[in-house]
């Protein structure tokens, strides 16, 4: 006989109490394994959303999801580990430039990614438009190649955290993805389950990032850093700027081609920017503040890691890209600044061409995407080309040039600076 009863745990949360750590174990427990159905699960997630949860609530409720699936053993791993996780943004492929980066330094680094869903690109939807590299790997396969590259990028297997992935396809029907303590659980219990030893958060903040305002943004980082220190892996997180799209491109292939560049020591600023930060604080936390990660992109190391991580999944590194049928080319119709690059938007016109998908079953395009060829800021005259748009149909084009001019601003005036990095929590 259950200690518990679904209603009892729905209507403690409802009335705005405190769940006991027995409550919290069954329920998560009990809905794993099918014995509370979507919609009693589905009203104690309404209920979280609107009353919330204690941090030892949300403590237990990450340590019920972790204990729901394996966790993965990475003592074996000779070098000390540590990883990084992006609350999701337009353009924001640092994952695959920052990963072989910080093995080049000394770090092993298990990147658990994931597809992109809505207008937030995925990065095993950037990595798969590489011939021949795949995202599927055994624990086994993982944790050798790991002691091997120091870098292995790949998708979570089904043993994580199968409470996680039951629980995110509800929130995502219900109306529930925007309660911090189940962003916060669902995001670490996927990093602590995986073994690494310290990660770097990486919270956007803006109209392209998932938390619009920075005292949303500030509270899921605090909670993350509480959630990864109480479970021992050293955590520390970035508050980082997500107005504007990460470099001059979204979408899949294009991401990849931008962030060879940046492996090959150019690329847009910002891009390089971000990585290096990020890198310097995940070194840090693994113990490595000594180590260079300038000089590592600088010497040819980093890229030397990329091409061996990307090998040693089944992919050629020097293999073409794939390209775009349908390019077009929209142009300034004045003279001026470029005052504003919406991620929201661009992001939007993206998905539009191909790149993204409504749903978890759709296919994306690996050629389709936005190429910006100003930033804000940026000068520009009449007849300048601002952006392309790309894609393999070229039905999708009209929406997404509508999408994409309304992201897309020029005026007479300079738009301010704004910093890329905000603030720093931990």
């Amino acid at each position: 006989m259950n200690a518990y009863a679904a209603v009892d745990v729905i209507r403690t949360k409802r009335d705005g109490g405190v769940l006991s750590d027995g409550q919290i174990d069954w329920v998560v427990d009990a809905y794993t394994r099918g014995r509370v159905a979507d919609e009693q699960m589905s009203a104690l997630a309404m209920a979280i959303l609107l009353r919330g949860m204690t941090p030892a609530e949300i403590a237990r409720w990450t340590a019920a999801m972790i204990a729901s699936g394996e966790r993965l053993d990475l003592s074996g791993v000779s070098r000390p580990t540590a990883d990084k996780h992006s609350t999701g943004g337009v353009g924001d492929k640092i994952t695959l430039p920052l990963t072989p980066l910080v093995a080049a330094c000394g770090a092993a680094v298990p990147q658990l990614s994931g597809r992109g869903l809505g207008h937030t690109g995925g990065t095993l939807d950037k990595l798969e438009s590489i011939p021949g590299w795949r995202a599927a790997l055994g624990n086994a396969e993982f944790i050798a190649q790991l002691r091997e590259v120091g870098a292995v990028i790949c998708a979570a297997g089904e043993g994580l955290a199968p409470a996680d992935r039951k629980l995110y396809a509800l929130r995502d029907v219900t109306g529930t993805v925007e309660a911090i303590p189940l962003i916060a659980s669902s995001i670490m219990s996927k990093k602590i389950a995986e073994g690494t030893g310290a990660l770097v958060l990486d919270v956007k903040v803006g109209s392209g990032a998932f938390m619009k305002a920075e005292s949303d943004a500030r509270e899921l980082a605090r909670t993350m850093v509480e959630l990864g220190g109480a479970h021992g892996v050293r955590t520390v997180a970035l508050l980082t700027d997500m107005s504007t799209p990460l470099g001059l491109t979204v979408g899949n292939a294009v991401e990849v081609a931008e962030s060879v560049e940046v492996l090959a020591g150019g690329g847009p600023a910002d891009v390089v920017e971000l990585t290096l930060a990020l890198a310097r604080e995940m070194l840090a936390a693994a113990g490595l503040p000594d180590a260079d990660p300038e000089r590592a992109l600088r010497d040819g190391r980093a890229m030397d890691v990329w091409r061996t991580m990307i090998r040693a999944q089944g992919g050629d590194p020097d293999a073409p890209l794939p390209v775009a049928a349908e390019v077009e080319v929209v142009r300034a119709d004045r003279d001026g600044f470029v005052s504003a690059v919406d991620a929201y938007g661009i992001g939007i016109a993206a998905w539009r061409l191909g790149a993204g998908r409504a749903r978890k079953e759709d296919p994306v395009s690996a050629a389709a995407g936005v190429v910006l060829h100003r930033r804000p800021g940026d000068p520009v005259r009449a007849g300048d080309p601002l952006y392309e748009l790309r894609t393999d149909d070229p039905e999708r084009i009209p929406a997404a040039r509508a999408e994409a001019a309304a992201a897309v601003l020029v005026s007479g005036q300079r738009p301010a600076v704004t910093p890329l990095v905000i603030d720093r929590i931990g």
